[in-house]
């Protein structure tokens, strides 16, 4: 018995789905490593951002490892509270990979073999060159009623079952890539055609570099009491987020909802607002100085060419970013730099002055407009109570031939990398803010 595959079904059935209003789905990922820590649960988090746009109400995430009872409870617990049931994982040949054959035990119905996707997965492995693994053919195993959820990129379909009323389940193999294909081929088509999307929720997130969570929660305090936009505040990594959501008939409905407020929180908070979605402080500062026509190069000390990597990040970036010199040694700032040794001799190197000098010696050095400078104590040791670990100086040479220094006491030590990041981060958004 061989079922037709979803993907060809989805756009001529019509829905039968008549669970109470609204009905939500459940993301369940499978698999002991993600327990484990030895994975990031990425999947999980491209699920949840697609459920959103496409408007299906979503509330509980979970994480179960390679055990079928506990799989069972999992999905015994999620069927009480959610209809559309997302798995990730589990599906591959390996005997730990069980989620097909525990979900057709838990409701009590055989497996069939699919000759067509038996012929595909063979069909697979002789186009790379190899023979089938014997242990392959369970993955055409597949519960009697399930639809195939076809996987043009692996030898893992998943499956679109409805095994009692009001339930649907989706599984996905767990390699991103894979899902991803999936879901987007074959799973949001089924969903469009049987009735469960009937809006979509739309986000905007608001970036902010230079300005505490508690801070801007209090300038946009008047925001964050609406509904529908709604408006929360976030923190990540040393800046500042604002998402801002609304639930509409249409993105295009969405968007013109989300504009009058996102012009007020920017209209209130000011420059502290460096960017929106996708934006990073790199990739603004390379549109700024795109639109100025302008250059820049780095001199860094304790970021170890972090700042160098954070502009280069950028595609294109070769257009306005000249390079950099990594002065860990004083000897570098001296010889190479210009850098004054009076100036580290009375000061030091973690200093305004050397800062400046560090900005001053790579603008002349590599022939910008604008020069960034970073010199600093990234601990764990090297602090002094008079320069504690955390202290870090930004220098800015700009295109007039001037140097300004920033001084930053990074508190709370986390680590160097903590340190490194928001040194490199804050020089970003000095010289943003000038070219601003």
């Amino acid at each position: 018995m061989t079922q037709n595959p979803v993907s060809q079904l989805a756009v001529t059935e019509q829905s039968d789905y008549q669970s109470p209003a609204p009905p939500s789905a459940e993301i369940i990922c499978v698999g002991t490593e993600l327990l484990l820590g030895d994975i990031l649960n990425g999947n999980a988090q491209f699920l949840a951002k697609e459920l959103a746009g496409l408007g299906i109400a979503h509330y509980y995430q979970t994480v179960v490892g390679d055990n079928p009872a506990r799989i069972q409870q999992a999905v015994t617990i999620a069927q009480g509270r959610s209809q559309l049931l997302l798995f990730t994982g589990g599906l591959g040949p390996t005997p730990d990979d069980l989620t097909i054959e525990t979900l057709a035990d838990l409701f009590d119905t055989p497996l069939v073999e699919h000759p067509d996707l038996m012929a595909d997965i063979e069909a697979k492995f002789t186009a790379r060159g190899r023979s089938m693994p014997p242990s392959n053919r369970k993955q055409a195993l597949l519960p009697v009623g399930a639809l195939v959820l076809p996987n043009p990129q692996g030898t893992a379909p998943g499956i679109i079952w409805s095994p009692c009323p009001h339930l649907t389940l989706m599984t996905f193999p767990g390699v991103p890539r894979e899902m991803q294909a999936m879901w987007r081929a074959t799973a949001v088509p089924y969903l469009h055609s049987h009735g469960w999307v009937t809006t979509t929720i739309v986000s905007r997130m608001l970036r902010f570099w230079g300005i505490s969570e508690s801070a801007l929660a209090e300038q946009v305090a008047p925001y964050l009491s609406q509904d529908n936009p709604t408006v929360a505040p976030y923190a990540s990594k040393g800046e500042a987020k604002l998402r801002i959501s609304v639930r509409a008939d249409s993105t295009a409905a969405a968007l013109a909802q989300i504009e009058p407020v996102e012009s007020g929180l920017r209209a209130l908070v000011g420059d502290d607002c460096y960017g929106a979605d996708e934006d990073s402080l790199a990739s603004v500062v390379g549109s700024l100085l795109l639109q100025r026509q302008q250059t820049v190069a780095v001199a860094e000390s304790c970021t170890g060419g972090g700042l160098g990597q954070l502009l280069t990040d950028i595609a294109g970036s070769s257009a306005y970013f000249h390079g950099g010199v990594i002065a860990y040694d004083n000897r570098v700032k001296v010889n190479l730099l210009q850098v004054e040794a009076t100036a580290i001799a009375d000061q030091g190197a973690v200093s305004a002055i050397v800062a400046e000098q560090m900005a001053l010696g790579a603008r002349a050095l590599l022939h910008t407009d604008w020069a960034l400078s970073i010199t600093g104590i990234a601990g764990p040791g090297g602090g002094t109570p008079a320069k504690p670990v955390g202290l870090v100086y930004i220098g800015l040479a700009t295109p007039s031939g001037e140097a300004i220094s920033y001084r930053h006491e990074f508190s709370g030590y986390r680590g160097r990398d903590w340190i490194r990041h928001l040194s490199a981060q804050s020089a970003l958004d000095a010289l943003r803010r000038n070219l601003l």
